[in-house]
């Protein structure tokens, strides 16, 4: 009998969004195994430390944030063969993963090169899409709208395309790519629907405001662009008649 593998999402950053599933198996699995930068601190082993109770035996799996390097493939394979020694010696791994693990999450090549071979199992948890929503006090899309998920890294010319074709929209992979999301927003004539929502339920870091009214030229990796073509569509019946209600 092999371990079980556990993709364990752990919420996008407070805590007491890790869903009881989530806790239940962080608590029993005997081993844990997380992603980090190749120098600092785990976001998801931070999120998961208030719950943490030092039985665990830890993985950690650090590989480079660097666009042009990521994924890097090594890591992975290497992770994936240590993950599998524990999963043949009969013990459950619990893989920790920041929000949600099939939401862009590095979960996935970990899925593609045990899946096959080992029982896994999939604990969904909330995602950073769902808490900047949350946290910045407006709905993602209303009644008939589409909400389309953009990546940053796409270039200019193709965000402005599927911007000038929103309903609604999250933007997430912010970043670096701040300066041509504001040009794709403004070619667009979207510049003043977005919203934008930095370190969203991590207590005071957490930053929401206006992008019109957002000071920097960078944002931090954990940091996500809202925008409603209709606006506050969602208030008082507000933008039915655009949308043909």
């Amino acid at each position: 009998m092999t371990g079980t593998l556990y993709g364990l999402g752990v919420g996008p950053g407070d805590p007491e969004l890790i869903t009881l599933k989530a806790l239940r198996i962080l608590k029993e699995a005997p081993v844990l195994a997380w992603p980090a930068p190749l120098e600092g601190d785990s976001l998801a082993r931070s999120i998961a430390e208030p719950h943490l109770d030092g039985h665990h035996r830890e993985i950690a799996i650090r590989m480079p944030m660097d666009v042009a390097r990521f994924p890097a493939q090594q890591v992975y394979d290497t992770a994936a063969a240590e993950i599998a020694a524990e999963l043949d010696a009969g013990n459950d791994v619990a893989v920790l993963c920041e929000g949600d693990p099939f939401f862009y999450g590095s979960f996935m090549y970990l899925f593609g090169r045990l899946a096959e071979t080992y029982p896994v199992e999939v604990v969904p948890g909330v995602s950073s899409l769902m808490a900047t929503a949350a946290a910045s006090g407006a709905p993602l899309a209303a009644r008939n709208d589409v909400l389309t998920v953009l990546p940053a890294p796409l270039e200019e010319a193709e965000l402005v395309r599927r911007l000038k074709e929103i309903e609604a929209a999250a933007v997430i992979k912010v970043g670096r790519h701040l300066p041509k999301l504001r040009r794709a927003l403004d070619a667009a004539g979207l510049s003043d629907a977005a919203r934008y929502v930095g370190h969203a339920t991590m207590g005071e870091r957490q930053t929401v405001c206006p992008l019109t009214d957002y000071p920097e030229e960078k944002a931090p990796y954990f940091s996500m662009v809202l925008v409603h073509r209709r606006r506050d569509a969602w208030i008082d019946g507000r933008g039915q008649e655009e949308a043909g209600e």
